[in-house]
């Protein structure tokens, strides 16, 4: 697959399904079982009379487990009253969900038409099996003013999706972040969890979690990769502090002790949140583009103007660093051209006047604040790292001064390690998963994020096992 593709979401058609009366729900039930189109459905639109049936069985009780049976469909239509005597709750769910969509059909003639969307990757296999019915499945243009729905891409990158959508959902138009979010999320996870051992745990809970075990978390099978990166992530942090289980001398520090040399790592942690910042602007300053062209995404502050306010604070801090007054003179010219665009920007938005200069200046002001305050909001990753450190070597010292102790003494340091280690792990654990969260979602998505789609909702339901006798037809009596 492309980069280019990689990094946005999957592409939509806006789609009729046209087919004729007679067929409508043979058509339907194809449909369902593909589960890729999202029909549109009629607004205020009546109950049926399988929801009708539905919704009274549900009233009165149902058996244990019926009531939130998954729905499922019949091929052919069904008895509703054999359904409803025998309690049959997925299908009469199957049903009701297939006479909403039908509500929605346009009808002219002996023809019937649905409208909704479908992945162009997908619109070849549907109109297929839509062929087989008599039906066609036809592409047309997207209604002004109506964004397509928005499906992040699924994959090697589906286990990071949780993290963006979580959040929210990208617009059609913007990038899809999933794989490099889910990439700077471990980074960040490992810089605050570095230790070879600790990480190891976390590799080999991804790999348990790959075979479905406990079979508890089977559900979350999927998110294998994600657990294992972050233990890879962690493990290679380790190598680097030198720690495994704590400061156990077993491997040599490759980079720096996080106990010894605090400021270098605190300084590293705040470049790196720089860098993360700078693709974060870039992201947001191409989404703002996509959005709403040129003209807004050139003075937006998440836009082109607030990447190159930034670029040009980052180029300042570097010049007086290394004490390089040209490199520090430009980037002030560069942050100040960006933050006049933004100001720009954010005055062409107000009604203009004293009350609009007033409100520029504030907001203005807020985005200067905000823009220091996110980057040393990085310098959490040190500190977190500190902590995970300083417990781990506090485990590490309590267990070698009771190993000098005889029998009874390397008996309790064996409990020590292992209670200690436990808790240490499973505190950090929980403490840098949250603390990366955070920096994902408040430093990171909120320059990526400014509009918020609508998730793509495939209508999905399995047809019914072809030996249950409730969906066959029963043919009703006379009168």
């Amino acid at each position: 697959m492309p980069w280019s593709e990689a990094v946005t979401p999957v592409r939509m058609r806006r789609v009729a399904v046209v087919v004729p009366q007679t067929g409508l729900r043979e058509a339907l039930v194809r449909i369902a079982e593909q589960g890729c189109v999202e029909l549109d459905r009629a607004e205020d639109a009546a109950p049926g009379e399988a929801a009708v049936r539905l919704q009274r069985l549900r009233g009165q009780g149902t058996p244990s487990g019926s009531g939130s049976a998954a729905p499922a469909l019949a091929v052919t239509a069904p008895d509703l009253d054999l359904l409803d005597l025998r309690r049959r709750v997925a299908l009469l769910a199957g049903e009701a969900q297939l006479e909403e969509r039908a509500q929605g059909a346009v009808q002219q003639g002996e023809v019937a038409a649905l409208a909704g969307w479908c992945p162009a990757a997908q619109v070849p296999r549907v109109a297929d099996r839509l062929a087989a019915a008599g039906g066609a499945l036809l592409p047309l243009p997207v209604p002004r003013g109506t964004d397509p729905p928005t499906l992040l891409r699924s994959g090697r990158a589906a286990s990071f999706t949780p993290l963006v959508s979580t959040y929210g959902t990208p617009a059609y138009a913007d990038l899809d972040p999933s794989w490099p979010a889910g990439l700077a999320y471990v980074v960040m996870f490992g810089i605050m969890f570095g230790d070879v051992g600790h990480g190891a745990l976390l590799v080999l809970g991804a790999l348990a979690l790959r075979l479905g075990r406990p079979r508890a978390l089977a559900r979350f099978t999927r998110l294998w990769p994600f657990l294992a990166g972050a233990g890879v992530a962690a493990m290679l942090a380790g190598a680097a502090y030198g720690e495994f289980f704590g400061p156990t001398g077993l491997l040599p520090v490759l980079w720096l002790s996080p106990l010894d040399e605090p400021a270098r790592l605190l300084a590293a942690a705040v470049v790196l949140g720089a860098g993360l910042l700078v693709l974060a602007h870039a992201a947001g300053a191409v989404n703002r583009v996509r959005e709403n062209g040129w003209a807004v995404g050139l003075c937006a502050a998440t836009g082109c103007a607030g990447l190159l306010f930034y670029l040009g604070l980052a180029q300042v801090s570097a010049g007086l660093l290394l004490h390089h007054q040209a490199w520090a003179v430009a980037g002030a010219v560069c942050a100040v051209a960006g933050l006049a665009l933004v100001a720009f920007g954010m005055f062409r938005a107000t009604a203009g006047g004293g009350a609009g200069v007033a409100e520029t200046v504030v907001r203005l002001f807020d985005v200067v604040v905000r823009t220091g305050t996110n980057t040393l909001s990085f310098a959490r990753l040190a500190a977190f790292g500190l902590t995970h450190a300083a417990l781990a070597a506090l485990v590490w010292r309590g267990t070698t001064a009771l190993a000098g102790r005889g029998a009874a003494g390397v008996a309790g340091a064996a409990l020590l390690f292992t209670v200690g280690t436990a808790v240490s792990f499973a505190l950090e654990a929980l403490v840098a998963g949250v603390q990366a969260l955070r920096l994902e979602f408040y430093e990171l998505f909120s320059r990526l994020f400014e509009t918020e789609g609508r998730p793509f909702r495939p209508w999905h339901v399995p047809p019914a096992e072809p030996a249950d006798p409730a969906a066959k037809v029963i043919p009703c009596s006379p009168g």
